[in-house]
């Protein structure tokens, strides 16, 4: 059977491994993405390049996006020259930024006026998982939808899960995004007491990775601080939109979330003091140690 032709939105961080790992999988990868520069290797491999989300939609079958923020995602989908409007019928455009349900809802139905199937799968995993496939996707919206795309989404990520009607990916990324936020404060005072303690921190953290204090953020982003790697895997800047995207969901459903709150404030400081794009692991500055 032949394979879809898939546009792909947005070469960042992520974006580039996702849609390098699509060529891999024998897709034949179309892009587009603000600045051609950041897609050169993905070029030298086979993709081919289009001036703009329009001429895009009209020449593939489904469409990825994996951009920065809900603004951007709006602008591709619903935009007057947007790819909605470009796509011809039966397509599939599956939006993969970490965004607002209600948007991923609102790009649900505006999609559906033009016989146009879309899901929201925000992913996890950071640069790492892109580059290895591993990624973890999360996916709202038609579950038959979701099932024929489902070799599109092997080809990038290792445990993908189906959470129900559209916007259901979005809200399972914010959990995630939730998990994170209080675990990274936990994994970076943990860090400081230790060096202030006068430990060893690699010690330390050979040690307490292996219990019940483990986590993917105290394996994977602590011997980066330990380092003084702070090249982003998932910038600080687009870790407090998240941030500000889970707490407006969870005000609306009357949810109060002070460990996010917290976490927000931190990564905000950091901001503040010209460190927005630096990786979320960075917040080891905070503690000055």
């Amino acid at each position: 059977m032949q394979k879809n032709k898939i546009g792909f939105i947005g070469i960042g961080v992520m974006g580039k491994s996702m849609a390098d790992n699509l060529l891999k999988a024998g897709y034949d990868v179309m892009i587009y993405t603000r600045t051609k520069q950041k897609a050169e290797s993905l070029l030298a491999k086979g993709a081919k390049w289009f001036d703009s989300a329009m001429d895009l939609a009209k020449n593939v079958d489904v469409i990825i996006s994996m951009v920065g923020y809900p603004q951007d995602v709006a602008e591709i989908y619903l935009g007057e020259n947007g790819v909605i409007k470009n796509l011809k019928p039966n397509s599939t455009i599956i939006d993969m930024t970490t965004s607002s349900p209600k948007l991923a809802q609102e790009i649900y139905t505006e999609a559906k006026k033009y016989e146009i199937k879309a899901l929201d799968a925000p992913v996890s995993g950071g640069d790492v998982g892109a580059k290895n496939a591993t990624l973890a996707i999360m996916v709202g919206g038609d579950k038959e939808v979701y099932e024929e795309v489902l070799p599109i989404f092997e080809a990038m990520g290792k445990t993908i899960c189906y959470f129900g009607k559209v916007g259901s990916g979005q809200y399972a990324k914010m959990s995630n995004q939730i998990a994170i936020a209080s675990n990274m404060m936990g994994v970076c005072e943990a860090i400081a007491y230790a060096k202030k303690c006068g430990l060893n921190p690699e010690d330390l953290l050979n040690v307490i990775s292996t219990g019940a204090a483990g986590s993917w953020s105290l394996s994977n982003l602590a011997p980066r601080m330990l380092k003084g790697d702070f090249v982003p895997g998932f910038f600080i800047k687009h870790f407090i939109k998240d941030m500000k995207i889970a707490i407006e969901s969870a005000e609306e459903m009357n949810l109060d979330l002070p460990g996010l709150k917290l976490a927000k404030s931190l990564y905000e400081k950091l901001a503040e003091n010209g460190y927005e794009n630096d990786g979320t692991q960075a917040l080891l500055k905070y503690y000055d140690v």
